[in-house]
């Protein structure tokens, strides 16, 4: 079983080509984000409000799946080091830092995007409601009481949806897509009809299409409710222009606001907050059951679970636009699906075509995206691995010069059994390296020094179980009445239930320390728990059966002077006591 094991890991490692493991910030160098809080008045954040945000920007990094990653303040400042180079997707990630805002949509207009920007920009979105079954509808201009369901329009090239929509979950399976010729004229539909939103009824499409973009400006809006200022402020904005789309605005929550959508090519009236990103308990992607279809999964915390049943409940007895609801981070709208029904209880789904890229990354700007502060990157660095190698140089010779000393030690004393000693550290050492490696491929494990002082240290931790198990085999020996394969089984039985103790200890220790300490002390408790992990499954699968094998042999049977279970040097351990018979296979 344990060659299978090993053998296992070690095609692992042949498929993956992955034959070394990823180096952490202190080893392979890596970036250095230093965030600076941004507040309304520019006073000093409150102490616990930061002490918030990085445990908010903790679990951001976490999230990436990024290993070795540390977060810790520094005076106001927040400062993040990632290790290894490319990570531009987790440095805008925690760069992302405003609160998140659900806000009702009160106006919104298209974008008129020039031809060479168009090129480039994804797909507009278009946002269709629907009725309770949660599947947007492709009729958005018609009255609520006729709108019927349809199913999802397919993804853009892009992985961005093409339309969305809010809804309670449902366990149960959507209606049956349609081919998809149907689906691709259903989406140009649903385009055209959020295009249009918020035109009068009676304009149809040629007209509008043939209306100069100048006159069409707030053509049907309704400004009722729609404060004159933000009005203003939406007639001038200009989404077309990445430098105008808000990103890093701190936008007041109390306030109604003029925004754009991330890739510019919608803007809105949003009306004040009535849900803040501190409401949502947890956000997650995945598949709707009895579909295939990805879709965004929302649970609010108590509090906030009565204040988006309002807000749901207010936008599904509007008229459209304003059955939507924009999600705005950091000033910009990410998303904003209609409003298909009230959704009381806490849970809500969004729909519309994602795949499952664009709906794990809408997920984690909902889960993560609940900074109380704003803050602004003073300063992004490159960090060298020149003294982390250093460091490594001195660790592994520290590391090879505790082995060799255990190594001298096991032949000497225990002389032949010193075998078994250091065949066990041999193995052991083949199970971490690949278990490293494996790690490292699959789940982002990241090398760093407190690692590796960790498997340092487990170099005692493995040594402890096998010299257990051989001093239980000698006080069973020196009672005289066992032969040596009795002594062993016997004494694997009392060795074992020890070796499992002090392991279960140390592992807790690890898990304690590993969930309550943050960078190199975790990393540290990391490595501890994974090599007593490791040691566990050594002593109960190489060494006590290797002892057993060897039992059988009659230079261990006999009690061989070199073999470290002879009469005289048994008698010198234990002060004196000689078998009464002599040992037999």
């Amino acid at each position: 079983m344990l060659l299978a094991f090993i053998l296992a890991m070690g095609a692992t490692m042949f498929l993956q080509k992955a034959f070394t493991p990823k180096l952490g910030l202190d080893l392979a160098g890596g970036t250095t984000v230093t965030l600076s809080p941004v507040t309304l008045n520019n006073a000093s954040p409150p102490e616990e409000i930061l002490d918030r945000a990085v445990n908010i920007i903790r679990d951001r990094v976490n999230g990436t799946g990024i290993s070795d990653a540390e977060v810790a303040k520094s005076g106001d400042n927040i400062i993040i080091s990632i290790p290894g180079v490319g990570q531009s997707e987790a440095i805008k990630l925690v760069a992302t830092t405003a609160e998140l805002r659900f806000r009702q949509v009160l106006a919104m207009e298209a974008t008129q995007i020039p031809q060479d920007l168009a090129t480039n920009a994804p797909s507009p979105s278009a946002a269709p409601s629907a009725t309770g079954t949660g599947v947007p509808s492709t009729q958005p201009s018609q009255p609520r009481s006729s709108r019927s369901a349809g199913p999802a329009p397919s993804a853009s090239p892009t992985g961005k949806a093409l339309s969305s929509a809010l809804t309670a979950p449902t366990p149960s399976a959507s209606a049956p897509a349609e081919p998809s010729a149907t689906r691709s004229a259903q989406g140009q539909n649903d385009k055209g009809a959020k295009q249009n939103a918020g035109a009068t009824p009676s304009a149809s499409p040629s007209q509008q299409a043939s209306t100069p973009p100048a006159q069409e400006q707030n053509q049907g809006v309704n400004p009722e409710g729609i404060d004159p200022a933000v009005l203003a402020q939406f007639n001038k904005l200009n989404c077309a222009d990445p430098a105008n789309r808000g990103q890093g605005v701190q936008d007041d929550p109390n306030k109604q606001y003029a925004g754009c959508e991330a890739d510019g090519s919608y803007k809105y009236v949003l009306d004040v907050a009535k849900v803040v990103g501190t409401d949502i308990d947890t956000a997650s992607a995945g598949i709707r059951q009895g579909t295939t279809e990805w879709v965004v999964q929302l649970d609010f915390k108590s509090k906030g679970a009565g204040a988006w049943a309002d807000l749901t409940q207010k936008a599904y007895n509007s008229q459209d636009p304003r059955n939507k609801v924009a999600v705005v981070l950091d000033g910009v709208v990410i998303t904003a699906p209609n409003i298909i029904s009230p959704i009381p209880g806490g849970r809500a789904e969004i729909t519309g075509g994602f795949d499952q890229a664009s709906a794990t990354t809408l997920a984690d700007q909902l889960k993560y995206g609940a900074l109380p502060l704003k803050f602004n990157r003073s300063s992004i660095d490159t960090v060298s691995s020149t003294l982390g190698q250093d460091q490594l140089k001195g660790g592994l010779i520290a590391g090879v010069i505790g082995l060799a000393l255990v190594v001298i030690y096991s032949m000497l004393y225990y002389r032949g059994l010193g075998i078994v000693a250091v065949l066990s550290l041999v193995v052991a050492t083949i199970i971490t390296y690949c278990s490293v490696v494996v790690l490292g491929h699959n789940a982002n494990f990241r090398l760093s020094l407190p690692h590796i002082i960790g498997l340092v240290v487990s170099i005692g931790i493995t040594a402890d179980s096998f010299i257990v198990y051989f001093e239980r085999i000698r006080d069973e020996m020196k009672e005289g009445h066992r032969t040596l394969r009795a002594a062993v089984e016997v004494a694997w039985v009392r060795a074992r239930r020890t070796i499992l103790i002090a392991d279960a200890v140390m592992f807790i220790a690890a898990i304690v320390l590993y969930f309550l300490a943050v960078g190199g002390v975790a990393g540290f408790a990391f490595a501890m728990g994974l090599t007593t992990l490791i040691d566990i499954v050594v002593v109960f699968l190489f060494t006590k059966p290797f002892i057993a094998l060897l039992a059988r042999l009659k230079f261990f049977a006999k009690g061989h002077p070199l073999s470290g279970l002879d009469a005289e040097r048994m008698s010198d351990a234990t002060g004196g006591a000689r078998p009464t018979t002599p040992l037999e296979a």
